[in-house]
C-alpha cells in the first residue's frame, strides 16, 4: 500500500513522492520518443504520474529528512532530475549521431535548401535527418530499448539513494567520451553515401574536362539524388545493424553511469 493512506499525508511523504516523481520525470523529459514535442504534455504528465504511483509502494523507500530551507529542497529535486536526464543522455547521443548523419547525406545529395519542420522535435532540420530519425525511432521501439531505461530508472533507487547524485571527474570524462561518439557514429552511418557521392563527383569532374559542352552542374543534381537513394536502400540493413550495436551498448553504459553517479563511485 501507499506510505500515505491517510487524508493528510505528512510533509515527509509528500517530499518522498516529489523526489521519485522528479527522477522519473527527468528520464522521460530527455528520453527519445517521449521527449521533445513527440508526445503532448498532458500524456507525458499522465505517464510520469502513473509510473510514480505504481513504483511508490513497490520501492518502499524511507523518506529522507526534509531540508529546512527552500534552497535545500530545490537542490535535492534538481539532483533527482539530473539522474534521469543523465540516463537519457546516452540515448540522445545515438539519435544525435543519426541526425548528424542525415545532415551530411542531405547536404551531399543537394537537399540543403529543402529544410522542413521536424514534427517530432518542433524545429527546422534536414529532410534526410527527419527520415533517418524516424527509422531509428522505429528500431528503438522494436528492440524495446525504452524498457531498458524504465527498468534502469526503477533500479536506480536501490543503487543511488535519494539525494545521492554527485558530479565527479570520472562522470564528466565518461559523458565527454560518449559525446565524442556522435561524430564517429554519424560518419559510420553516412559512410556508404559519402563515398559513393564523392566518387560520383570525381567522375563528373573528369567528364567535365573531357566533354566541356556537357552541363555537369545540371546533370549532378538528379544523379546525386538518385544515387543517394539507391545507396541508402541498398545499405539499409547495414544502417540498422550499426544502430542495433549502438543500442545494445546502452545497457552497459547505463551500468557504468550507475557506478559513477552513486556515492563512492
Amino acid at each position: 500500500m501507499f506510505p500515505f493512506v491517510s487524508p493528510l499525508p505528512t510533509p515527509a511523504d509528500i517530499f518522498l513522492f516529489a523526489l521519485i516523481l522528479c527522477r522519473i520525470a527527468g528520464l522521460f523529459a530527455a528520453l527519445p520518443v517521449f521527449g521533445g514535442q513527440r508526445l503532448p504534455a498532458n500524456i507525458k504528465i499522465v505517464v510520469v504520474l502513473a509510473i510514480t504511483l505504481v513504483c511508490l509502494p513497490i520501492l518502499r523507500l524511507t523518506p529522507p529528512p526534509v531540508p529546512q530551507d527552500a534552497f535545500g529542497v530545490g537542490l535535492m529535486i534538481l539532483r533527482e532530475m539530473l539522474i534521469g536526464l543523465t540516463l537519457a543522455f546516452v540515448t540522445q547521443v545515438v539519435f544525435s549521431a543519426v541526425e548528424f548523419c542525415g545532415q551530411i547525406i542531405g547536404m551531399q545529395m543537394g537537399f540543403s535548401i529543402a529544410s522542413v519542420i521536424d514534427p517530432s522535435m518542433g524545429n527546422q532540420t534536414q529532410i534526410m535527418s527527419v527520415m533517418q530519425s524516424l527509422l531509428a525511432t522505429l528500431l528503438f521501439l522494436s528492440l524495446n530499448i525504452h524498457h531498458v531505461f524504465i527498468r534502469a530508472i526503477i533500479d536506480s533507487f536501490s543503487i543511488i539513494p535519494l539525494g545521492g547524485w554527485q558530479m565527479n571527474e570520472a562522470l564528466i570524462r565518461f559523458l565527454v567520451g560518449v559525446t565524442a561518439d556522435v561524430f564517429i557514429l554519424g560518419i559510420r552511418l553516412a559512410a556508404p553515401v559519402m563515398v559513393t557521392l564523392l566518387l560520383t563527383s570525381v567522375v563528373l569532374g573528369v567528364m567535365a574536362r573531357a566533354f566541356p559542352q556537357m552541363n555537369v552542374f545540371m546533370v549532378s543534381f538528379p544523379l546525386n539524388i538518385g544515387l543517394g537513394f539507391v545507396v541508402l536502400g541498398a545499405t539499409l540493413l547495414l544502417f540498422f545493424h550499426v544502430l542495433e550495436i549502438s543500442f545494445g551498448a546502452l545497457s552497459g553504459q547505463v551500468q557504468m553511469l550507475f557506478r559513477l553517479m552513486a556515492k563512492g563511485g
